[in-house]
């Protein structure tokens, strides 16, 4: 293993263990996209063979891309920005790659404002299912309800900030009392609600055919978009490319391996996916609804589906309070890569840090807030044909997901396999022999080639 000075000195900057580091990188990963989007996106690509396109480039694609950036942040120890000016450094290699650094701290932050809109959504929700709003209504009642909290600009804000509240008082509390306390309680409880969410959608009568609907391929329902659309979710399901990874690695003690562990995160991000889409899809069959109703699913197609079934109040709550525990474990990562970067150059501590992130992410996330009411009509970039119509929430969503993060994991994919000396790599990464060759011509070409394909066709 290369032998680096690990800058974050005091054992209580490192996780206590591999398992805290994999809940932890876990949770950023398994988030909204898991609960919310690839359920969806499989109904609208006409599942199973959607899905095993998704699997393949899980592990093409973003399994590489996670052990590159987790290497590069233990390698360099520090916040992003940081740890690759160090390696620029000590790597002899062009100061132009700093840019991965400033762009995964940005990136986390600008996701972060936004995410935190969306995840007040489902402390919302966890209060309407609770007191039985959804019992009898019908999908107009319902779908009057999403449109009535998007309207409403105060409440809103006021759910953004608790949730932006919630964040920072983890986030401020440090790695082993704040980040890894957090996630090993709240990862495995988000594992327990998943799995009795998948009892009850067992009793749901359609459970057969979900089961049929997301692992029987039917190569004909697949487009060249959908092969594209999984292309791009399992790239960006991982957290890939918005440092957040760097900034978990660089709190890695080196005896762990890199490469068993990324394995291990990938594997458990892509079960929370497959779980997400066996509890919502019986739901969905079984009242006779749509699979593939879009970003509605979760907000307006469960909750009618919660409405019509026994026990609907009682799983309709656990079901959002899931969905707010992956938001959170989320979260807290995109607040990370900020944190430590303002305490190593501005000097704050790290409560402090933590409030001036979280205040700055919290009034960005202002922006989103009105996209959905007041500014629904105010489109800042609007006089660009290429910008037409999207809100401050549609560009900031687009800039991140379309632009930052599939350059960032490009650039780490191309840092990794062509600018780092070799020397030291296969051990750092964990790796030997023919598995580390094997891995590196994927890291080297065919990773970037897929994340290029992702980035051109988002773009067009």
């Amino acid at each position: 293993m290369s032998e680096t000075v690990h800058p974050h000195q005091q054992a209580s900057s490192l996780w206590t263990s591999r398992m805290a580091f994999i809940l932890a990188a876990a949770g950023s990963a398994v988030g909204l996209g898991n609960i919310w989007k690839f359920p969806y996106i499989t109904g609208e690509n006409g599942g199973g063979a959607f899905v095993l396109v998704y699997l393949a480039c899980i592990f093409l694609i973003g399994v590489p891309v996670l052990i590159a950036e987790i290497m590069i942040g233990r390698r360099g120890g520090q916040s992003p920005v940081a740890t690759m000016r160090t390696l620029t450094n000590t790597e002899g290699t062009s100061k132009g790659w700093r840019i991965i650094g400033w762009n995964g701290v940005v990136a986390s932050f600008l996701v972060l404002s936004f995410y935190a809109v969306i995840g007040g959504w489902s402390l919302v929700y966890i209060g309407k299912a609770a007191l039985g709003l959804f019992v009898g209504a019908d999908a107009e009642a319902i779908g009057g309800q999403f449109n009535n909290l998007l309207a409403n600009p105060w409440e809103l804000l006021l759910w953004h900030t608790v949730f932006m509240a919630i964040v920072v008082f983890i986030v401020g509390r440090g790695i082993r009392s704040g980040l890894e306390k957090a996630v090993t309680m709240l990862m495995p409880m988000l594992f327990l609600l998943l799995i009795v969410m998948v009892f009850y959608a067992m009793s749901s009568g359609s459970f057969g055919r979900a089961v049929s609907f997301m692992f029987s391929p039917d190569f004909s329902r697949l487009t060249t978009e959908g092969v594209l659309i999984a292309l791009g979710h399992a790239a960006f399901t991982l957290s890939i490319g918005i440092g957040v990874l760097m900034a978990y690695g660089s709190y890695l003690p080196q005896n762990i391996n890199i490469a068993k562990t990324a394995m291990t995160i990938a594997v458990l991000d892509t079960s929370v996916a497959l779980l997400a889409g066996l509890a919502i899809f019986p739901l969905v069959f079984a009242n006779g609804l749509e699979a593939g109703a879009g970003p509605g699913l979760i907000f307006v197609t469960l909750p009618l589906a919660f409405g019509q079934m026994g026990g609907g109040i009682v799983f309709g709550a656990l079901f959002f309070a899931l969905l707010l525990v992956a938001a959170i474990t989320s979260a807290i990562s995109m607040l990370e890569p900020v944190v430590e970067w303002l305490e190593e150059h501005k000097g704050a501590n790290r409560v402090k840090s933590a409030l001036a992130g979280g205040f700055a992410a919290w009034f960005i996330g202002i922006g989103t807030v009105l996209s959905f009411n007041l500014w629904g009509d105010v489109h800042p970039l609007g006089f660009i044909s290429f910008f037409e119509g999207k809100t401050v929430f549609d560009l900031l969503d687009f800039l991140v997901s379309n632009v930052m993060m599939p350059l960032g994991g490009l650039a780490i994919a191309l840092f990794a396999g062509w600018a780092i000396r070799r020397e030291g790599l296969a051990e750092d990464m964990g790796l030997k022999g023919g598995a580390f060759k094997a891995f590196m011509v994927i890291l080297k070409f065919v990773t970037p080639a897929g994340i290029a394909i992702v980035f051109l066709y988002n773009l067009v």
